[in-house]
């Protein structure tokens, strides 16, 4: 297993559009992958789990993936992040 940790810095935090790309992008992978914030895991193949978390912006969040395509799972999603604007690179 491997594991992350992010800083939201989009002042709308993790709303519908980029939860969507999210989980469309974790739903590629065969790996377990779980999004953890304020002691909350949830699956981040759920769209309705995520949006259930309300992170908001400047808020810590951790992805951890477990599987056979567990590191290119979680780079992807840490480019993902990037790309939307959520994290810092």
């Amino acid at each position: 297993m491997i594991e992350k940790n992010f800083n939201v810095i989009d002042k709308a935090g993790i709303h519908a559009r980029p939860a969507s790309v999210l989980v469309s992008v974790a739903s590629d992978y065969e790996s377990e992958i779980k999004i953890i914030y304020k002691e909350k895991t949830v699956n981040l193949k759920s769209i309705l789990s995520v949006m259930a978390l309300g992170i908001p912006f400047g808020e810590e969040f951790k992805i951890n993936a477990e599987g056979l395509d567990e590191e290119e799972a979680l780079k992807k999603l840490e480019e993902t992040l990037e790309k939307e604007g959520l994290v810092n690179a």
